[in-house]
């Protein structure tokens, strides 16, 4: 019988500003637009969101600026059913912002994307010391790399003294302190973070990425702490690398991908939120599978993040036969 998993979400809150084009200009180029749009965003604010619109009692760490940006991303994550009371307004900075430019061809959609970091960056320890003493109340913490890293480190450190797992998703790429990656239970990178954290590069071909590769990563980022790794590859799926094999799960296509730009936190947050609700490992990367697909058939980072119910259609229209999607009515 699955519940409902109570997540804690430490991350970023960034204003998405989305500009499409039919190709991406090169240096000193101008190149005219099709679309011009905005949507709220942010690493760990579209992970908190979606772990929320499937289910999960959600609690929020972070920091926006006190500015109509802020505002707004405020209210989109507390209508998703959000607990955003530990989300203080910084009147000293503006809150973050992320510019993206969508390339979309007939081949699909490719992003590029510089973030502003904003008051992401101006929270502090002292703001979550709070989370000593509370934190054992939560059945998992999510962590990427868009606030401090210090802030991160003491997130990590208060979950592991508390025996509560933590699930780090690596990104933007950074330089992993050791006293971080030694708390992490969880650590998802897609192939480039896995690459740069590990020192190991992925080597690919028509088939897919090198499987002997995946093991060394995986073993390279255990022998750092990390418990288990879980690599996820666009649209060759993810892999859980073991010492001896490597687990595939396929992506789960869909007819038009129109922005992936939330895919990554999409995915994690399900299978997060699959996990600590009660579904094996296994099922929880297909359902994982599942909610990705959605969201890229979309447009936005939050905008996009489907629904249980959405999700549930899914998997039916699919046939999928891993889990009864019934019983994910237990979420709702």
């Amino acid at each position: 019988m699955l519940r409902k998993p109570k997540i804690l979400v430490a991350g970023s809150f960034v204003m998405d500003l989305i500009a499409s084009t039919p190709k991406a200009p090169n240096s000193g180029e101008t190149v005219i637009g099709t679309a011009f749009r905005t949507a709220p965003g942010g690493k760990g604010a579209n992970q908190a969101v979606q772990c929320a619109r499937l289910g999960a009692e959600v609690t929020m760490v972070g920091q926006v600026g006190a500015d109509a940006f802020g505002r707004e991303m405020l209210d989109t994550a507390a209508k998703a059913g959000v607990d955003i009371s530990h989300v203080p307004m910084d009147s000293s900075v503006s809150s973050g912002v992320g510019h993206i430019l969508l390339e979309v061809s007939e081949h699909g959609a490719q992003n590029r994307i510089t973030v502003i970091p904003g008051a992401n960056f101006t929270i502090t320890t002292d703001q979550v010391a709070w989370l000593k003493d509370e934190i054992g109340k939560f059945d998992l913490v999510m962590l990427q790399l868009e606030i401090p890293m210090e802030v991160d480190i003491a997130v990590a450190r208060y979950a592991k003294a508390a025996g509560v797992p933590v699930m780090l998703n690596p990104a933007p790429a950074a330089p992993m302190p050791a006293e971080l990656l030694e708390c992490v239970t969880y650590l998802s990178p897609n192939e480039h973070e896995a690459a740069a954290i590990s020192g190991i590069r992925l080597r690919a071909d028509e088939t897919g990425v090198n499987d002997n590769d995946l093991r060394q990563v995986a073993a390279a980022l255990r022998l750092k702490g990390v418990e288990n790794v879980i690599i996820t590859l666009g649209g060759n799926g993810s892999a859980v690398a073991g010492t001896d094999a490597v687990c595939y799960t396929p992506c789960v296509k869909m007819q038009d991908v129109k922005d992936p730009t939330a895919a990554g936190d999409s995915f994690v947050a399900a299978f997060c939120t699959g996990l600590t609700a009660g579904l094996a490992q296994n099922q929880a990367l297909d359902f994982a599978s599942h909610v990705a697909a959605i969201t890229v058939s979309r447009m936005g980072a939050m905008p996009s993040l489907p629904t249980l119910d959405e999700v549930q259609a899914l998997l039916r229209e699919r046939n999928y036969t891993g889990f009864d999607p019934a019983v994910l009515d237990a979420l709702k």
